[in-house]
C-alpha cells in the first residue's frame, strides 16, 4: 500500500510538472501595440476574422532584431517572418477587405501604447511609416517605408510596465492610407517584436 501511495504521488507530481511546462511553453508571447491598433490586435479582438493562430497570440510577433539592416525579410515584416502569422503580411484581410484604419493627423503629437505579457529588458522602441506613393497592393517591403524612424524611444535596458505609453510627433506631408511599423527591440536577446498598424492621415 505504501509503495502504491508513493507511486500515485509521483504520478501527480509528473502531471503537475507537465501542465506547468505546457502552460509556459508555446504561446509565451510578449507584446503588441493597441494605439494605433495593430493588425494582430484587430485579429485578436474579432474586428478581423479568420486570421488563424495570431488571434490567440497577438503578443507573439517576434523575429530577428536589427531592422532595417536585418530583421524579417521584405514581404514578411508584419508577421516578423512567422509563417503561422502570415495573415498579417497581406495588404488585405483574410476575408479580402481592407484593414481597418485609425485616423491620425500629420504634424500632431500622438500617444503610442504597448501591452506586454512578458516585460523584457528593452533597448528601444522605433516607429517607421510608409512613404508617399507606397505600393499598397503587395506585402510590406522596406522599399515602401521611410527607413529613418520618425520616433525613437530609448529604454536603456530597463523593463517596461505591463502597459506603456509614449508620445511623439507624426510626420507631416502624408495623406490617405499608410502603415506605421512599430519595433520593440529586446536588450538581452537577438530578437525584436513587430507590429503593423494601418492609419489614415
Amino acid at each position: 500500500m505504501h509503495r502504491k501511495t508513493k507511486l500515485s504521488a509521483a504520478m501527480v507530481g509528473l502531471a503537475t510538472t507537465g501542465a506547468l511546462v505546457l502552460s509556459s511553453g508555446g504561446a509565451s508571447g510578449h507584446g503588441y501595440t493597441d494605439l494605433p491598433i495593430s493588425r494582430q490586435k484587430l485579429c485578436q479582438n474579432g474586428s478581423v476574422a479568420n486570421c488563424g493562430a495570431i488571434q490567440w497570440e497577438p503578443q507573439s510577433v517576434e523575429g530577428p532584431k536589427g531592422f532595417p539592416a536585418s530583421g524579417p525579410a521584405d514581404g514578411r515584416i508584419c508577421s516578423a517572418g512567422n509563417t503561422p502569422f502570415a495573415a498579417l503580411d497581406s495588404p488585405r484581410t483574410p476575408s479580402g477587405g481592407a484593414w481597418p484604419t485609425t485616423r491620425v493627423s500629420g504634424g500632431q503629437s500622438y500617444t503610442f501604447r504597448w501591452q506586454f505579457t512578458a516585460m523584457h529588458a528593452t533597448t528601444d522602441f522605433k516607429y517607421y511609416v510608409t512613404k508617399p506613393g507606397w505600393n499598397q497592393n503587395h506585402n510590406l517591403a522596406r522599399s515602401d517605408l521611410n527607413l529613418t524612424p520618425f520616433l525613437t524611444v530609448p529604454y536603456g535596458g530597463q523593463r517596461p510596465p505591463s502597459t506603456l505609453s509614449h508620445s511623439g510627433t507624426l510626420p507631416s506631408g502624408l495623406s490617405g492610407h499608410h502603415v506605421i511599423l512599430a519595433v520593440w527591440t529586446v536588450h538581452d536577446t537577438g530578437n525584436a517584436f513587430y507590429a503593423c498598424s494601418d492609419v489614415t492621415f
